[in-house]
């Protein structure tokens, strides 16, 4: 393999020689009008994808291939309609303990460590001693944030990076803490805690080792149930190894802010927000996500008018030409 340094998707030029890894998705075995074979497939890193062919390929090349993982390739760059496309003259398939997976993955360009402190200096100011002793049980579960650390907080509308639940659920807390003083009604102690943990089902419902999607549990149970799991579980160890059993109407509060912060039905809610401190949570997370997706969609935005695509997500293009005079 080559000990040159990378290069990225979006980089590539026309005629361009290359000898490095991408990441293999959806390969298919044709022939072409000859009778012979050839691979069609995507490759792609973080920056982008391209369409990938090897021609005089066989059944064992392709049999040798992953459907979606890793490959190193020789072969060069071509336009095809315009478009650039790889011609693969040798490919064999790659462990995934062999390669960066940031430079196949989209990640935050925050630092992660940073934020985590950041996330972990706000805790310290719930004062309810059974609600800091379960951020406390959460906090603790080295296991548990790792995850939380690493999860994209959605597969593609926001924050669909790793690292974005971490950077998604700093952002609240931190507008959450802006918000507080103008409503001293809050249960600030609650809403802290709700705001922390709303996502926190998100850590097992994605699966994120080669890319986004949903695992089974996501599929059969989804975030907001799984989140209040994690909350009655944490509150069953607490009980079982204290004197002072945790409250049940803080408990319920707590898991009434998870499964009702996306606001409506449609969006999957068991039960809509029926607390301030619910409604808080909701309309502070649709904020966040909303100018997150909305930001991003205008940055990958190729569309030469100075309005996006339109978006299914808000039913409507963007404006993305300039907004200051």
């Amino acid at each position: 393999m080559s000990d040159k340094p990378r290069r990225n998707v979006t980089e590539l030029e026309s005629g361009e020689i290359v000898e490095q890894v991408f990441m293999i998705s959806q390969p298919v075995l044709r022939t072409t009008t000859r009778g012979d074979y050839y691979i069609a497939a995507f490759l792609s890193d973080q920056t982008g994808r391209v369409n990938g062919r090897m021609w005089q390929a066989s059944e064992a090349i392709y049999q040798s291939l992953p459907q979606e993982g890793f490959v190193w390739i020789k072969g060069r760059v071509e336009l095809y309609q315009n478009t650039p496309q790889i011609v693969v003259d040798a490919i064999q398939p790659v462990d995934i303990d062999q390669i960066r997976l940031e430079d196949f993955m989209p990640s935050t360009e925050k630092d992660v460590d940073e934020m985590f402190a950041r996330v972990k200096k706000i805790l310290t100011k719930v004062n309810n001693p059974h609600l800091s002793g379960l951020i406390r049980a959460f906090l603790t579960d080295e296991e548990l944030m790792t995850l939380f650390r690493t999860a994209p907080a959605a597969i593609s509308l926001h924050h669909a990076y790793i690292g974005g639940l971490l950077e998604h659920t700093l952002s609240l807390l931190e507008s959450g803490l802006l918000i507080l003083p103008n409503y001293p009604e809050l249960d600030a102690d609650l809403m802290i805690t709700g705001l922390f943990l709303h996502d926190i089902g998100k850590t097992t419902e994605l699966d994120y080792d080669i890319s986004f999607t949903y695992s089974d549990q996501g599929h059969f149970v989804g975030h907001l149930v799984k989140g209040t799991w994690l909350v009655e579980e944490k509150i069953r160890q607490i009980n079982d190894s204290t004197s002072e059993t945790f409250p049940r109407t803080l408990a319920d509060l707590l898991q009434h802010i998870i499964v009702s912060h996306h606001g409506i039905r449609e969006f999957g809610c068991p039960v809509l927000p029926a607390t301030p401190e619910a409604f808080a949570v909701h309309y502070l997370d649709n904020l966040d996500s909303k100018i997150a997706m909305t930001v991003s969609a205008i940055a990958k935005d190729t569309n030469k008018s100075n309005w996006t695509h339109y978006l299914r997500a808000i039913d409507s293009p963007l404006y993305k030409g300039t907004r200051k005079k």
